[in-house]
């Protein structure tokens, strides 16, 4: 396995600094709701330049340093694991040599177990260190926790330079804690509470020390409690901390046990599938309107619109209540006025929503920033499509003024020169230069490699009008409005000749990946292309041509089909989003070469994520990884800084289950369907249990035999039918 270092910041907006490799660090994450941590495997927290580590709350680091030393010296690794649920980081640490006073060995390396227990539970991280003595004698040692809090903003740590920051009050230490505070430009008070029990032998601002006194066999406990927010609790740290791990374990077995799970014959596949759908529920974050899935950790935890929608989509078969939880927070939270310093307009989606000092400020443009051109169309394909998978009318009708706002944005906002395509171009000269899904500043090029200017009118964002056209007109019949049916449908035809004539290459085998500000096609062969099948915007015969483009090596990697071509002049595989494998972009494209019979194709790309997930940490999909091509016996290269979790990333392997059954419902008639369904070369047997559909459940099993597959289904509970379309 290869790991990439990058040594300078990469150019371009607001880009994440990476001095380091996440990877090469094994960096470990939690989250519950808006406060998350990332720790090295030890359970430190590092400082240093470049370091993400740290407790965050709300976009800022509410601590920045916290580890553990023994007589003055670190601690030795043994392990490091994180729970199945995501909800307890362990790791097992023991003693170095400890010398005495005149160089001897006073205690022999090995003598002594650590064992550390974090998780984090409503804005608090808790911890609980047992020391254990497993030497033949006794055993004096002094036990120290360093810690300090820079309450830096998130884009801070990402390495975006600020000229001024507020100023740190005096630390306020207790007998048994000690409160750290930071009041921001934007008059903010942030403050980090430390509290210990028992009480420390020895404490200040920070650093809090700990004298052991330990016969064989004999054990100690130190919990640590450290709050985000601030408040006042009656209880000590050791009852504070059963309380909540008991808590903290119901909510996500609760909200898993919502979804329908997945198993297979290879279990490393059924490693891969439960660690995914941990992330997921780890990620999602309760908000008065329902779920919503944050993005990923550490760089993008917080409400994203096209992150949350396409990782809602991907997993809708799964548990459509995501999904409705995405579409109320993105109604509440949709423009309704014009605002150039945050790309807004009314009925358009939110892009990003943030928290921060630096957002507050409008340091960044992004405490409620609409510059994305994908996810107002994207909202009403997830609209169509959580209807599809629930037949939950009252909640459209409910949404409905909402999707007419999107619709009328598109029309009227979105198709900025009446050409019929929907281009971007950013209000402000601090709103994101690209604002399709790759949203690098270099991401958009012509065959030469020229950045294209614009306003650019991309491949996938045609596919997603077309899609929430067609799927409004479904909705509007529903709602007994034939007419504004006849109208969406008529709009998404006239849609698919204009797209066709104008964006197909014929020579490439592709759609160009836009086109510029003087409508010249970008003719590159991107994975852009793939999400035009995913939509059901391509027609058939050139549905098949790209297919065949993007499976062709210089697309295909062996792991994925790249961002960007190996031919093109911008190709880079250490790049971002030019020539990268993005593990929920080929699921789309999976799901478009289903949507056209292309299940063969389909299973490849399941094939190559799966044999990516085998060399994997935690078999965790990360945002990303390199593009070189896939060698016998060694693992993907990995991309330095990418997010892991990341919710798109995490929903992609239950996706790629749904395109290569061909999985469908109808709720209405309580009707499950398996349209020419295959498995990839790497499982003989898929089951998927507790699928629900208007209220009943079923198990469906589907097994090789032979060259055919068999589907069986079991555990029916109540009025239930299994369809098959060969």
């Amino acid at each position: 396995m290869e790991t990439v270092i990058v040594t300078a910041p990469p150019a371009g907006q607001f880009a994440v600094a990476a001095t380091a490799s996440l990877h090469e660090r094994n960096t470990r994450g939690l989250k519950h709701n808006d406060a998350f941590a990332v720790f090295d495997p030890r359970g430190d927290i590092v400082s240093g330049d470049g370091s993400p580590d740290g407790l965050y709350y709300c976009d800022t680091r509410h601590l920045s340093h916290l580890d553990v030393w023994i007589e003055g010296m670190r601690p030795i690794l043994l392990s490091s694991a994180l729970r199945e649920d995501n909800a307890l980081l362990t790791c097992d640490l023991t003693n170095p040599n400890i010398l005495g006073a005149d160089g001897s060995i006073a205690l022999p390396h090995d003598a002594m177990h650590f064992r550390r227990s974090i998780f984090l539970w409503d804005a608090a991280s808790f911890e609980r260190l047992l020391v254990r003595n497993c030497y033949g004698g006794r055993a004096r040692l002094s036990i120290e926790f360093r810690f300090e809090a820079d309450f830096a903003d998130v884009f801070e740590v990402r390495g975006t330079p600020r000229e001024r920051r507020g100023r740190h009050e005096p630390a306020l230490v207790t007998p048994n804690g000690v409160v750290l505070s930071y009041v921001g430009l934007d008059r903010k008070r942030r403050s980090t509470r430390l509290r210990f029990d028992p009480e420390p032998d020895r404490l200040d601002a920070s650093r809090a020390a700990f004298d052991i006194d330990l016969d064989h066999g004999q054990s100690r406990i130190i919990f640590i409690e450290i709050d985000l927010v601030e408040r006042t609790r009656s209880r000590p740290p050791r009852a504070d901390y059963l309380f909540s791990i008991v808590a903290a374990r119901r909510r996500l077995a609760g909200s898993s046990s919502r979804a329908a799970s997945v198993g297979s014959s290879n279990e490393i596949f059924n490693e891969a599938a439960r660690r995914s759908l941990s992330d997921i529920y780890t990620l999602v974050t309760d908000t008065p309107h329902g779920p919503y899935p944050y993005a990923g950790i550490p760089w993008f935890s917080t409400a994203f619109g096209r992150d949350a929608i396409l990782t809602s989509y991907q997993i809708a078969w799964m548990d459509p209540s995501i999904a409705k939880g995405v579409l109320a927070f993105l109604a509440a939270y949709q423009a309704t006025e014009e605002d150039p310093s945050r790309d807004a307009e009314p009925g358009k989606i939110l892009h990003e929503m943030r928290h921060g000092e630096m957002a507050e400020l409008g340091e960044v443009p992004f405490g409620r920033y609409y510059g994305s051109i994908d996810a107002t169309p994207l909202f009403v394909v997830l609209a169509g499509a959580y209807f599809e998978r629930s037949g939950d009318l009252a909640t459209v009708e409910k949404l409905w003024p909402n999707i007419e706002a999107a619709l009328a944005w598109i029309d009227r906002y979105g198709d900025r020169d009446g050409d019929g395509f929907v281009e971007y171009a950013r209000s402000n000269e601090h709103g994101l230069i690209n604002q399709g899904w790759k949203d690098s500043h270099d991401s958009v090029f012509h065959a030469d490699g020229a950045l294209a200017h614009g306003p650019i009118a991309l491949c996938e964002v045609q596919a997603y009008v077309y899609a929430a056209k067609r799927a409004a007109a479904v909705l509007a019949e529903k709602l007994g409005k034939p007419e504004r049916a006849a109208d969406l449908m008529r709009s998404a035809d006239a849609l698919r000749l204009r797209f066709e004539d104008a964006f197909w290459c014929a020579d490439l085998g592709t759609y160009a990946l836009a086109l510029d500000g003087e409508k010249r096609p970008c003719r590159v062969c991107s994975s852009n292309a793939g999400h035009v099948l995913f939509a059901g915007l391509a027609s058939p015969d050139r549905a098949k041509r790209l297919a065949a483009t993007l499976m062709a090596g210089a697309s295909f990697s062996g792991w994925g089909i790249r961002t960007i071509a190996a031919t093109e002049v911008r190709y880079n595989p250490m790049s971002y989003h030019n020539g990268s494998v993005w593990p929920h972009d080929n699921a789309l494209i999976a799901l478009g070469f289903s949507r056209y019979g292309l299940k063969a194709e389909a299973a490849a790309l399941f094939q190559g994520l799966f044999r990516a997930s085998v060399f994997i940490d935690l078999r965790r999909l990360p945002e990303l990884f390199c593009g070189f091509p896939r060698r016998p016996g060694q693992g993907p290269t990995f991309y330095p800084v990418a997010c892991s979790p990341q919710a798109w990333a995490a929903a992609a392997p239950f996706a790629l289950v749904r395109a290569i059954l061909g999985l469908d419902f109808d709720p209405q008639r309580r009707i499950i369907t398996l349209e020419r369904p295959v498995l990839p070369e790497f499982m003989r047997k898929l089951t998927l249990r507790n699928v629900s559909v208007g209220g009943a459940k079923l198990d469906i099993v589907v097994e090789r035999a032979g060259a055919e597959v068999a589907v069986h289904g079991r555990k029916r509970s109540g009025d239930v039918r299994l369809s098959i379309v060969n």
